[in-house]
């Protein structure tokens, strides 16, 4: 993780200094909650498996159980709302049918305002929310789902950022585009469907150490608020990607497939670098495979 701590050694505040909350730590979470306890950071993850939990404990990350959706009033007494900075890493579970994701995200931020300690509010949402755009895409482009004839998460999406933007001035989105790292090789994507679909549109991916030295950039940053995108600098087509993946490790490369529309969108994470300071350590994921 040193090249992270490189990152974010001159920004103002202090990372030893904070506590740190840490709302649905997954596979992204605990990497997160490693990096800052290494750092000195004070740190409390949730998660909403007892089994979970224990897990974290194993590997000496203080941890507690949360339930959500879960009323307001009892929800704001947990532990977690006395830490200085949230970061929300809850996932939205579209394809168990959840359509309560952003009602969870603003119970966590009323729960958060009742308490009244919570000075940052960091939620970690998805280059999803872009869905129906086509071409460059970032920032600052206009979200109009009517328009957009977007699927159901996309709104979704946004009306949790805005949950979080609401909370006051320090709050920040990082829309995260597919996580790559360790446990999570592309290459294994394939072993279940060897049949690559729209092989011929870009890819939007970030490494693990990225997403997390972005979110660090976040918690120490003075001008962090707003809405971030968090990918790499790698948008060669899927075809491409992902047949060099599978033979990374050994594995066949997978059949593709361009049935049905074909996506042009690429997302662009320059703002994240220009006005954070942030530098990639995997701009290149054909080179990191």
């Amino acid at each position: 993780m040193a090249n992270v701590q490189m990152i974010i050694k001159n920004e103002k505040k202090q990372v030893k200094d904070l506590t740190v909350g840490i709302i649905g730590c997954g596979w992204l979470g605990k990497a997160l909650a490693a990096n800052l306890l290494e750092q000195g950071s004070s740190v409390l993850a949730t998660s909403s498996q007892q089994s979970n939990v224990e897990q974290l404990h194993q590997q000496e990350i203080q941890a507690q159980q949360l339930h959500l959706p879960s009323d307001v009033k009892q929800l704001s007494q947990h532990d977690v709302f006395t830490q200085q900075c949230l970061v929300i890493a809850i996932t939205p579970q579209f394809r168990q049918g959840r359509t309560d994701y952003a009602m969870k995200v603003a119970q966590l931020v009323e729960a958060a305002e009742k308490q009244g300690v919570t000075q940052q509010i960091i939620l970690l949402s998805s280059t999803a929310v872009y869905q129906g755009l086509e071409g460059t895409v970032d920032e600052s482009c206009s979200l109009d789902f009517a328009e957009l004839n977007s699927e159901e998460k996309a709104p979704i999406l946004h009306a949790a950022e805005q949950a979080v933007l609401n909370f006051n001035q320090q709050s920040s989105i990082l829309r995260l585009a597919g996580l790559v790292g360790p446990e999570r090789h592309p290459g294994n994507f394939l072993r279940a469907n060897k049949t690559l679909k729209n092989s011929t549109a870009p890819v939007n991916l970030i490494h693990q150490q990225d997403a997390v030295g972005l979110i660090l950039s976040l918690i120490v940053s003075a001008s962090s608020q707003g809405i971030f995108n968090g990918v790499s600098d790698t948008h060669v087509t899927k075809a491409c990607y992902y047949q060099k993946a599978a033979k990374s490790l050994g594995l066949e490369s997978p059949t593709v497939s361009d049935k049905g529309l074909v996506s042009t969108r690429i997302v662009s994470g320059d703002k994240a670098k220009q006005e954070l300071g942030y530098s990639f350590i995997y701009p290149d994921l054909l080179a990191w495979l």
